[in-house]
């Protein structure tokens, strides 16, 4: 059984003033809005509404904590980029997730998901940019893996691979989906090392 399925609801907080101070590990997921941020997450933990996902972009506007135990939490970021909703409301959101991953110190890793037929937009390479020049590890989800067929795939991970260099941090590419799970297993053993857990414990 995967340690993740533990996972469960803590809290919700328009920006980092409302959350408390915490001496344990989070690890954020971050992504364009409808990257499938919010399916992985429920593939991860095996739990299909743990994070509420839509059809509609921008849905999640809060950051949402969700915690595996008394020392460790996964992170779902506000998503970024396109999204229905007034710009006020928008620029809010980003000053949120800016402010979260800038001056959170119990961040330990940064999870970025883009949708695998459209990576590395500009606003993603903000993202990366800034987790490397803060030194955390970033594992990237190429999601929706499911929508292209073996050979586009392997070409566009090996694409986004390649690209990634050119920012000389710690980034780790994978391809993944949370229909098929695709990724899945690779995903959870980067996680399972940043959140400090033996694989054999599970």
């Amino acid at each position: 059984m995967s340690y993740f399925t533990k996972a469960k609801f803590l809290t919700s907080a328009p920006d980092i003033q409302h959350l408390s101070a915490f001496d344990g590990i989070e690890i954020a997921f971050a992504g364009r809005s409808n990257a499938g941020k919010s399916s992985a997450l429920n593939k991860l933990t095996r739990q299909k509404n743990l994070a509420r996902t839509s059809k509609t972009p921008g849905r999640t506007q809060l950051i949402n904590l969700f915690e595996l135990d008394e020392s460790r939490r996964l992170v779902d970021l506000p998503g970024y980029g396109y999204a229905k909703v007034p710009i006020p409301m928008k620029k809010k959101w980003q000053k949120s997730l800016g402010e979260y991953l800038q001056k959170r110190e119990c961040l330990r890793g940064l999870v970025v998901l883009m949708d695998i037929r459209h990576p590395l937009k500009d606003l993603d390479q903000d993202l990366i940019f800034w987790a490397v020049s803060a030194e955390l590890p970033v594992l990237i989800l190429l999601t929706k893996a499911d929508k292209l067929k073996a050979g586009k795939r392997k070409a566009q991970t090996l694409m986004v691979r390649e690209a990634s260099l050119a920012f000389q941090g710690d980034i780790t590419v994978h391809a993944f989906s949370s229909l098929s799970g695709v990724g899945l297993s690779e995903a959870e053993n980067i996680l399972m090392q940043w959140l400090e857990i033996e694989t054999k414990a599970q």
